[in-house]
């Protein structure tokens, strides 16, 4: 049986091989075939609905020998090929995933606004892709800094453990299996610890239903902090297993998922989250509030898993 590719997306841009780097360094630990990717987009006078998408692109393509030119040289390198294709990024490389193991590509390629941390390809490549989406961002970009984005409780002169560590998102009220296994999965490849981030809501604000009076919540905060953590630590419990090597800290705290999920990617080789599940009145795919803030935000590469489907 064949392995499946990891498929690295590019277009020339210099955000690109940012990102083709991570994909030929993830092709190479999970010893995959490396499948480089150019969508060129249809030409202005072309009509896209006679157009077949995703079709093959028989003539010389520039930004591939370039990309060719780029991986020239490396000593260990995975089985590649190169491959371009005519029709809109954002439609063509969602396909992809149905045979890919893992897409990889820039936050922002050629094209974008400069005030835009996530272009719109990358965002429906993340929603849309039938396979975990790796969204690398741009060097430099430093995570968690502003205001908005500080965890709450999170000391900024806290030292970092050193060495590779991978930080996943747990929300033990509706926690998802595929997110945790990819992001065990990966911690294992990469020889990394796992930070697992649970944020917990507090205050816990409660109305009346005859005043709409604020009424004080009735939990003790220290009960509900232990709660949460009894609730990660079982939901682990099977990956633990799975992994046994791999070090998984919950991270337990109160305030925005998104907040302390951004802080951590300081320095992190990666964060894993999880894509909203398909529901019965809303079945098209769709992004949450938090994966969509950490696309934005975080700092290092952000990983979009797909959600186990819903037993029918």
């Amino acid at each position: 049986m064949s392995t499946l590719p990891v498929i690295g997306a590019v277009d020339g841009s210099d955000d690109s091989l940012v990102a083709l780097d991570w994909a030929f360094d993830a092709a190479l630990v999970r010893e995959a075939p490396l499948r480089v990717v150019h969508v060129q987009q249809y030409a202005a006078w072309a009509r896209p609905e006679v157009l077949p998408a995703g079709r093959p692109v028989p003539e010389d393509d520039p930004v591939l020998d370039r990309v060719r030119r780029y991986l020239d040289g490396r000593v260990e390198r995975p089985a590649t090929e190169y491959v371009a294709l005519a029709g809109a990024a954002s439609a063509v490389l969602p396909e992809l995933g149905a045979a890919a193991q893992l897409l990889v590509l820039g936050s922002r390629g050629r094209g974008g606004f400069a005030s835009l941390l996530l272009g719109s390809n990358g965002m429906a490549v993340a929603r849309d892709a039938g396979c975990p989406v790796v969204v690398v961002p741009k060097p430099g970009r430093d995570g968690g800094t502003s205001h908005a984005f500080r965890a709450v409780g999170e000391r900024d002169d806290r030292p970092i453990e050193p060495g590779p560590r991978v930080v996943v998102g747990l929300q033990v009220d509706s926690p998802d299996d595929a997110t945790l296994s990819f992001a065990f999965a990966e911690a294992a490849l990469r020889g990394a610890r796992l930070q697992v981030v649970a944020a917990y809501t507090w205050p816990l604000h409660l109305w009346t239903d005859a005043t709409a009076q604020v009424v004080p919540p009735s939990h003790d905060q220290d009960a509900v902090e232990a709660e949460t953590r009894d609730l990660a630590e079982g939901f682990l419990a099977p990956h633990r297993e799975r992994h046994p090597d791999v070090r998984a800290e919950p991270y337990v705290a109160p305030g925005d998922a998104a907040g302390h999920l951004v802080a951590a990617s300081r320095e992190a080789h990666l964060v894993v989250v999880g894509r909203h599940r398909r529901r019965l009145l809303a079945p098209a795919r769709m992004m949450g509030s938090v994966t969509h803030a950490v696309l934005l935000h975080a700092a290092s590469p952000v990983a979009v898993v797909p959600a186990t489907p819903l037993e029918e």
